[in-house]
């Protein structure tokens, strides 16, 4: 499965090492790969600073809903505060991908339905997992990176490297 993570207040980095090892520390968890860092322009709500954004993989035993609500916890943990719509924060998690599996409920979609339409998702996504089928879509991430580009998306382009001793 596939988190995507970001953040754009405070120690932009610090907070996704401290976001990572909190997310591999989780019960039955374990990051397995890391993408590059791309400093990206914010989305939606553009009065604010870049983001840092990534994806890594990773495999647990907890179900959707349960990750949902510990990755949750751990935003909570890191100071996130939600008060505009895609606004500031410390740090962002999604469940971008959980296997192939699809979910419809009132507070968990999956896989994220914003993915085709992101750059700062594609990149990094493609970056570690590029023959993952999108199980609505039916094609792959470098598929949908490539149509992203030819669409006139945004080029992003890695900025640093974020890599967890426990790995």
């Amino acid at each position: 499965m596939f988190l995507g993570f970001g953040g754009n207040l405070g120690d932009r980095y610090g907070q996704i090492e401290k976001a990572l090892a909190l997310v591999h520390a989780l019960p039955e968890t374990r990051v397995t790969r890391i993408s590059s860092l791309y400093e990206t322009a914010p989305v939606g709500y553009v009065d604010q600073g870049n983001f840092l954004n990534g994806a890594c993989e990773l495999e647990t035993v907890l179900s959707p809903v349960d990750l949902l609500k510990s990755l949750l916890a751990i935003e909570d943990s890191l100071g996130r505060v939600r008060t505009v719509r895609w606004g500031p924060r410390t740090i962002d998690l999604d469940i971008l991908f959980y296997h192939h599996l699809i979910v419809h409920q009132h507070d968990l979609t999956v896989p994220h339905p914003a993915i085709a339409e992101r750059g700062f998702v594609l990149y990094p996504l493609a970056e570690i997992a590029p023959r993952f089928i999108h199980p609505e879509m039916g094609c792959d991430i470098a598929a949908l990176l490539a149509r992203y580009r030819e669409n006139g998306g945004v080029e992003e382009y890695p900025v640093a490297e974020i890599v967890l001793r426990d790995l």
